[in-house]
């Protein structure tokens, strides 16, 4: 499986309409609802133990509620029911995401999160339904970064 995280270039950001889906095979091939619920748990499980935990609430009923919403969002872009589009309608994730101040270090831990969740819950998936929807990942994410490279979080200045 190749699910190689991108370099981020300022210079060279991808239009958000040029990005494409991923291959709608991906939500069935990983278990449809249940197995991409089982997913999605899985990442936010592992994202509260990273290093941009300050990103996401680390109180359970919270996180919980954070897995249901947002696990609507990704499941739509892979493939699976709009439940997401219908409960919120369109929504803009790059204005969303405005408010946190997001990195390059803060997006390559995130995608690398998501990596290790499809390494180990995708392993028997079609490699290349998975690259398809880490390939998303990638270059969505370079829209979300918002703060300067090398730029340090508050937790790593309250260490200084």
């Amino acid at each position: 499986m190749n699910l190689k995280i991108t370099p981020y270039d300022p210079d060279n950001i991808p239009k958000e309409d040029q990005i494409p889906l991923p291959n709608p095979a991906f939500y069935n091939a990983v278990g449809g609802d249940k197995g991409f619920k089982e997913m999605i748990s899985l990442f936010y499980d592992k994202i509260v133990e990273s290093d941009i935990a300050f990103f996401f609430p680390q109180e359970e009923e919270e996180i919980e509620k954070i897995k249901e919403h947002n696990g609507k969002y990704f499941a739509e872009i892979a493939g699976g029911p709009k439940r997401y589009s219908e409960e919120m309608g369109h929504v803009d994730q790059i204005k969303m995401h405005k408010p946190f101040s997001i990195n390059e270090k803060h997006r390559t831990e995130w995608l690398g999160t998501w990596r290790e969740v499809l390494e180990e819950y995708a392993s028997d998936v079609d490699p290349a339904l998975v690259e398809s929807y880490f390939r998303f990942l990638d270059e969505y994410s370079k829209l979300l970064i918002n703060s300067e490279r090398n730029a340090r979080a508050f937790e790593d200045l309250a260490k200084v």
